[in-house]
């Protein structure tokens, strides 16, 4: 195919306001990923969009069963509560109440 850029499991995104840090979630438009690399505002960076399993900040004050749904906050933290959230991925582990952490299957098909 003439047409094929890409697979499309990293893109290159430009780092928002206060920059990326490699490792970090974050929702730029209707993307969502991890960055693979640390970058200061309007930098261009690769974004993993490939959908793997995190360990991801989490509300420390909830507690997550195997297969519930993943929601991103605003702030970037993980929630099982929907309302005003980003709906990302599916806990892989059981977390629990009260964990700063917790494992996260990202789903770049939301």
């Amino acid at each position: 195919m003439r047409n094929f850029i890409q697979p499309g499991k990293v893109i290159t995104a430009v780092a928002p306001s206060g920059g990326v840090v490699s490792g970090g979630f974050y929702k730029i438009g209707a993307f969502f990923g991890i960055a693979t690399t640390t970058k200061a505002v309007g930098e261009n960076f690769e974004l993993d969009i490939s959908g793997g399993v995190y360990e991801l900040p989490k509300t420390s004050a909830e507690g997550w069963a195997f297969g519930d749904t993943i929601y991103a906050t605003s702030g970037g933290l993980m929630t099982t509560v929907s309302s005003g959230n980003t709906k990302v991925g599916t806990a892989a582990a059981i977390a629990a109440n009260p964990s700063g952490s917790g494992l996260v299957k990202l789903n770049n098909n939301f």
